[in-house]
Parts: C-alpha cells; sequence; structure tokens
C-alpha cells in the first residue's frame, strides 16, 4: 500500500508493542494464547488509536490551509481528547460538539476526559442532545467560525472517514511486519467496532498486506446488521482510496453484538469484569466504554471456545483508560 499520495503528520515514533498476555492466558484456562497490540501507548495526551487517524485527519487539514479543527463525540469522547491533543501540538484551534447519548451524563465539572478538554485549552465545547444531526451541528459552527475570519476543518466522529481509516490500514501494515519479526502466527485480531474506521481500517490494511487473518469487531452500541453495514461501507470506501484492489467480501466483516449492554457507554458486569481481569492480571488498563467492552468480548469468545485450541489471538487495545476516572463508582460497588 503506498500511503505517500496523501497528506500526513508524523504522529508515531515507533511501532506500538505486541505483548503476550501470560497470567491472562492461564486465567483463561490456557487453551489459547493471548496477545495484545498495545495502541493505548501512542503518543498524544494520555495515548490511544485515534493517534493514528489524526495523523491522516490533520495533515489533509493543515494541506488545505486550516487553522481551526472540529469534531465530534460522546461527552467522554477519547477521540475527542486526542483531537484537541494534536491540535493544540499543531497551534490550531479545537471545537468540540459532544452529544449527551445518555441523558444527564454531560457535567461541565466532571472527571476524565471532559477535565483533559479543559486542560489542553479547547475553544468552545457544544452539548446536544441524543441523537441530533452531528455533520449539520458541526457545519453551522464552522459557518460561524469562517465568518469570523477561521479557516475551520471538520473531522468526523473518531476521525472514521477514508482519510482517518487509512491510519489502521497502515496499522494492520505495520502488525504484519511485527508478526513476521517474531515469528507469530496469529489465528484471529478482535478490535472494538465503533464509529467504524478503526474495525474497516484494519480489513482493508489485512487485505492489502495479503495477511489472511480474519478479524471480527465487538460492538460498543448498535446491532449486528447495523454495524456490519457501516464498517463494510467504510471498508469499500478506504480500499477505494489507497487503490488495494483485492476484492472484500461481505462475509469478511464480522460482528458481535451481545456485548453492548443496555447501551453506549453503559456499564455491564462482563465489561467491569475484564477490566479488572486486564488490571490485576496484567497491569493494563482498558476503557469502561470501548476496550473494556471489546475485551469482555474476547474473554466470553475464549470461554465459549469460539477459537480453535492452542490458536494465538490477538487483541487490538485502542486506549481510553481517562475514561475510567469518570466511572469511578461503577468499579467500587460491590
Amino acid at each position: 500500500m503506498n500511503f505517500t499520495k496523501f497528506p500526513r503528520r508524523k504522529y508515531l515514533q515507533d511501532p506500538t508493542p505486541i505483548e503476550f498476555l501470560p497470567a491472562l492466558t492461564q486465567a483463561l484456562g490456557n487453551e489459547v494464547k493471548l496477545y495484545v497490540k498495545r495502541d493505548d501507548l501512542l503518543p498524544g495526551a494520555a495515548g490511544g488509536n485515534k493517534t493514528r487517524k489524526l495523523e491522516f485527519c490533520i495533515g489533509d487539514a493543515l494541506a488545505k490551509g486550516a487553522d481551526t479543527i472540529i469534531t465530534c463525540g460522546a461527552v467522554q469522547s477519547n477521540h475527542a481528547r486526542l483531537t484537541a491533543s494534536w491540535s493544540a501540538k499543531e497551534g490550531l484551534d479545537c471545537h468540540l460538539i459532544l452529544e449527551e447519548r445518555v441523558k444527564g451524563s454531560y457535567k461541565e465539572k466532571a472527571s476524565g476526559n471532559n477535565f483533559l478538554f479543559e486542560l489542553l485549552g479547547v475553544k468552545s465545547i457544544a452539548v446536544v442532545q441524543a441523537g441530533s444531526d452531528m455533520m449539520a451541528q458541526m457545519n453551522k459552527k464552522a459557518d460561524e467560525l469562517a465568518a469570523a475570519g477561521k479557516k475551520p476543518y471538520i473531522i468526523p466522529g473518531g476521525a472514521s472517514n477514508a482519510i482517518g481509516a487509512m491510519g489502521y490500514a497502515a496499522c494492520a501494515e505495520e502488525i504484519m511486519g511485527q508478526l513476521n519479526d517474531m515469528h507469530l502466527d496469529i489465528g484471529h485480531i478482535i478490535v472494538p467496532s465503533g464509529s467504524a474506521g478503526t474495525h474497516a481500517g484494519m480489513v482493508v490494511g489485512m487485505a492489502g498486506v495479503n495477511g489472511n487473518i480474519p478479524i471480527s469487531g465487538v460492538n460498543v452500541s448498535r446491532t449486528k446488521e447495523v454495524q456490519e453495514a457501516i464498517v463494510y461501507k467504510l471498508t469499500l470506501e478506504t480500499a477505494e482510496k489507497l487503490g488495494v484492489k483485492t476484492g472484500i467480501a461481505r462475509e469478511e466483516i464480522v460482528c458481535f453484538d451481545q456485548y453492548v449492554g443496555p447501551g453506549y457507554s453503559l456499564p455491564t458486569d462482563s465489561m467491569v469484569e475484564a477490566v479488572k481481569l486486564f488490571a490485576t492480571k496484567e497491569a493494563i488498563l482498558l476503557d469502561p466504554v470501548y476496550s473494556g467492552k471489546a475485551a469482555a468480548g474476547l474473554i466470553d469468545l475464549v470461554r465459549k471456545g469460539h477459537f480453535p485450541k492452542d490458536s494465538n489471538v490477538l487483541f487490538l487495545h485502542t486506549g481510553g483508560s481517562p475514561a475510567l476516572y469518570a466511572y469511578m463508582d461503577t468499579f467500587r460497588q460491590e
């Protein structure tokens, strides 16, 4: 795959590690060996997967002469935090539109990512009700800023368009290079599946390098059918942008929706167990919204014998641990 045709900032210094999880593997019966790709260790304020996408999105913004970034997310959005982080690094103004997906969940003085928005110097935060047309809200803000003489650039939620998803096509290429160097045969990759850019980019990248490793997403909000359709659409758009000519079949897009629970960002018992297991067994912090629910899916699939015995499974850790501090009551319940 050729990424040189696209504007790109260089935020990554080195590949993030792939680590064996011996204690978690043992705790789950030793029948499947578990590994983790540590994208929680990516640079940017407190790390996380959006840094890979923002290399391309902010690169595109700067190439177009932007001086202001507008993006959207939930009230504890990791994407919003990292967009604010790299905007600050680049000297760009950053404005956020936050969707209150759970009524009453936005608190101006909340901890977690909400506090970090403030610390990172976000210029404005607008909170809108669940179900709002987020692109329309961002366009409205862009019009206001343009009228004031600014040059705004809109990054969609999760940086999940074909530009941002290229960051995870590049990640798939990085992973295959590491696996070849380690001589590690991975039989399956599990990723969180939310705004779809990480999932779609990984599928395109794996096709682009002929890696032949199946990828499954664990949903954090939508039903299986809806999420798979969204991921597939973005997969085709990203493959076209990168010129990946290998056909990607609809059947290659697989999502599990059993671990969403009552809704996006709402805690589940399995998420709490997964976060505690990763912390106590491997000293790795997950987040309660994305990586925690994806890890809950991984753990349940291992326990149910979904993966062949003695196979190696890689979990893509997308970061987000600052959000834990907005959920302390959940984890302190007996």
